[in-house]
Order: structure tokens, then sequence, then C-alpha cells
């Protein structure tokens, strides 16, 4: 593979070249967005109970003051202990952005997380090396987001289906190049920062529900952030980890397509085209349009849950085998659950991370309308390939009446149909709900979006960090 291939020499000459300069506007606008989107992630997974695990062991081990900690005050750990907490953090709730692809061989869900595995590493790595210019950063997260999405992108899907999660392995290859780029690092340095994340990239699918689906996400931040910190000190890999002779494409992708290779890093940057989809609820990709179909059904016949009777969904393989379980028993697991998201619609009318709960999840009104809810495999809507999620719903209610309700391909939260800023903020806000005071909130959204443009990285490091002072002392006391 290594004498067609040169993917491996392309990324090091991209990860050198780039500069802020070279950023589109638009490309830089998106990334703004993300950000605000990630950093609203971050406050609301540091209170989930496996992040505070983490935090725990972090502060446990103890060593250098390199980095603080999400909702965790003013003490500080090594970075790349902190990039571990930080990443698992930010996917804690299974609601961070997702890579957009128009490739029919991708089915939905076998791409990548893009945001939280780049943006970790520079805010971490920053955090580290003190008085670093958001425009940096910015540059940082560029560079690792195009990274991380054409390694995705070019990569067989088999490497999906075969059970490999692409926001852990993957996402170790965004870490790392904003890693080495905000340190600076060149030629074989890159290089070997590189073969490091090949090797370091894990995470399997059998641990999705569970805590240790966001810790594949902690991890490749935690690899990513190590890969470059080792090689900046002098360790070294193969030269050409990526396509090389048992490099990451042959081993864990079964290859990568030769003529999307050809086209290059930024030819155009992904980020712009074919984009970045903002999910609007805290739950797999493939749910969301479902969902939205059973909210706009329960709202337009101004359905009780007490009328239901039995909820029919139809759809593909490509939601069916990922969105795994019949009936959850606990919150991670109603993120992989269809009977358990439009249970929770049809109650709640909405479906924030205040609903996913397992006193909730796993209370009587949830488990008896899981229990009536059916998953059917549509083989009709499977013979129309995967290019888009399609599903529908049918209820049966108990005067006898059957609603139907097709979702809508252009799904919400995607790039022809993409969540405006308003409603992101609104999704910050209720992720820093309870986190951090009214005006940290305030103050936090207005450094993040201008974070390229002058922003205090320090002073936005301390309010995600929940100093006492900064943060109102919500989550530090």
């Amino acid at each position: 593979m290594s004498s067609i291939s040169d993917i491996t020499a392309q990324a090091i000459r991209f990860i050198e070249q780039t500069t802020y300069a070279d950023l589109p506007e638009e490309a830089l606008a998106i990334g703004r967005r993300c950000m605000v989107d990630t950093v609203g992630l971050y406050l609301a997974g540091s209170q989930e109970s496996s992040v505070r695990i983490l935090i725990e062991d972090a502060l446990a081990q103890g060593g250098r003051g390199d980095a603080p900690l999400p909702g965790a005050g003013t003490k500080k750990v090594p970075a790349a202990i902190a990039g571990r907490v930080w990443g698992t953090s930010g996917h804690a709730h299974d609601w961070d952005d997702t890579q957009v692809s128009h490739d029919p061989a991708h089915v939905y869900g076998l791409l990548t997380h893009p945001s939280v595995p780049p943006l970790t590493a520079a805010l971490i790595v920053a955090s580290e090396l003190g008085n670093v210019d958001g425009r940096d950063i910015m540059l940082a997260f560029q560079v690792g987001f195009e990274v991380e999405c054409k390694i995705s992108e070019w990569m067989k899907p088999r490497h999906y289906r075969r059970g490999h999660h692409t926001s852990g392995t993957v996402g170790t290859f965004g870490a790392a190049a904003a890693a080495a780029k905000l340190l600076g690092l060149k030629g074989a340095q890159l290089a070997h920062t590189l073969g490091l994340a090949a090797s370091f990239a894990a995470g399997i699918r059998v641990n999705f529900g569970t805590m240790t689906k966001p810790l594949h996400v902690g991890r490749a931040c935690e690899n990513g952030i190590t890969a470059a910190l080792l090689a900046a000190r002098g360790f070294e890999a193969d030269p050409a980890a990526l396509d090389g002779t048992w490099g990451f494409f042959s081993v864990m992708g079964e290859g990568f397509d030769e003529e999307k290779a050809k086209q290059g890093f930024a030819s155009p940057l992904t980020i712009v085209s074919p984009g970045v989809s903002i999910k609007p609820y805290p739950s797999g990709i493939l749910t969301h349009q479902s969902m939205d179909a059973m909210l706009k059904l329960v709202l337009d016949h101004d359905l009780k849950p007490e009328q239901i009777d039995r909820i029919r969904f139809f759809a593909g393989k490509n939601i069916i085998e990922p969105i795994r379980y019949p009936i959850a028993r606990n919150h991670l697991q109603a993120k992989f659950s269809m009977p358990a998201l439009l249970a929770m619609i049809a109650l709640c009318r909405r479906a924030s991370h205040h609903e996913f709960e397992d006193a909730f999840v796993a209370g009587e009104a949830m488990q008896d309308l899981q229990a009536r809810t059916e998953v059917i495999n549509d083989l009709e809507i499977d013979a129309q390939g995967y290019d888009k999620i399609r599903s529908r719903i049918e209820v049966a209610t108990k005067d006898g009446r059957t609603l139907v309700q097709w979702a809508d391909e252009r799904y919400r939260g995607g790039p022809s149909n993409p969540i405006n800023d308003t409603d992101l903020d609104a999704k910050f806000l209720m992720c820093a709900e309870g986190v951090i005071s009214d005006n940290g909130q305030a103050e936090l959204l207005r450094l993040v979006r201008g974070i390229d443009k002058g922003a205090d990285i320090k002073r936005l490091m301390a309010l995600i960090s929940c100093d006492g002072a900064a943060a109102g002392g919500l989550a530090a006391e």
C-alpha cells in the first residue's frame, strides 16, 4: 500500500503549512459554532457520574499542574490526563457534533464526532503552554478537525462495520494533529506523532450504551496529546503509519478509497463541505430524524401519553443495528434505544439531557411505553439505500386511530437544515444550567464566540473549569 499512497506525507504537509490566513471565513464561522456547542457539552458532561469518577482518579494521581478539569475548580493535572477527562465530558451525553458525508457507502454513523478531540487537545496544550493566542487555538482545531475527517471519509466503511468506534480510533488523529500544530512540531516529529497515534487508536462498539463509550473519546484526546508530547521529546514511530504496510488503513480499515485520497486535504475543508451536523438531541445522530417525526406527530395531533395504545417504528438496518437496545434500563442505554427515545418524546414532548436520567428511564411510565413499542426492519426502506436516514412511525391510539408520520430526510441540525444561532445558544445555556452562574454563562458564551478575536483564553478555561470566583461557585462547591 505504501507504494501507491502518500497520505501520511500529505497529512504532514497540511499540518505544517496551513496558517490561520489560509482558513476561509466560512470555516472560521462554522468552527466558532462547533466550539460553542462543544464547550457547552464540557459543562453538561462534567456533572455526569462517569466524568466525576475520572476527575477523582485524575486528582488522585496528582502530577504537574498543566491544565484544569471541567467543573472541578482550580486544581490542575498533567495535560494528557486532563485531556482524558475533557474528552469524556464532551462526549458524555452523545450530544456532540457529527461529520457529514455524501458517499452512499458511508452508512450514517460510520464517520466521527469531529470537534471534541481537536478542541480538547488545543485547549489543554494551550493551557500548558500559557499565553496562547485564540487564533492559534482555532488553527490547531481546524487542522485537527480536517485530518480526522479526511481519514474517516477516505477509510473503507468496513472499519465501523467490524465494530470499531471511529470517534475513538480516528479521533486520536484529530487530537494528535491539533496538539502537534500548537506545539509547532514539523517533519519527522510530525510523522512520529501520527505513528504513535496510529498505535494508540482504539474503541469498540460493544461498549455503546455504557460509561466506556464516551471514554473512547476521552482516551482519543489523551492519546493524541500523549503522541504529540512524546514525539516532541524525540520518541519515534513509523513515518508512514497511516498508509504504510500494516498501517492504520490496512489493519483497521481494510484499505482506503484511492480516488478520494487523491483530492487531498482541504480540497475543500470538510468543515465547509460536506459540513458538520450539530445535534438537537443527546443521542445517536441516527435517531434524530425519527425523534423529530415523533414530536411532530405528537404536536400535530395533540397526542397525550394516555391515548397511546402501541407504537410501531419502521426503519432500515442502518438505524436498527447500532440503535440496539429493545428496552433501555438506564439513561446510557436510552441513547441507543428507539423505543426509549420515542417514549421519551411522547411522554415529555422533548428530550434534553435533563430527561436522560436513570430514575426517569427506569420509571414505570417509560418502561411501560417502551414495552408497547415495536421496532420493525422495513425491507422497502432498506432497498432505498443508506445514503439517508429514513424511517416512519405508526401510532395506534386507544380510540382506534392510526397516526402515521415519516421522518424528514433533510434532518434538523445538518448542513441543509442547520440549527440557527439562537437555538445553538439555547442549547449552550441549557448545558451550562446549574454548572456555572448566569453571568458566567453569558461571559463564557461571548468568549467562545470570539475565541479567535482576542478572547482571554485563561479566563475561558477558568469558566469551564468552574473556578469558584469565575463561575459563581456552583459546581466547585
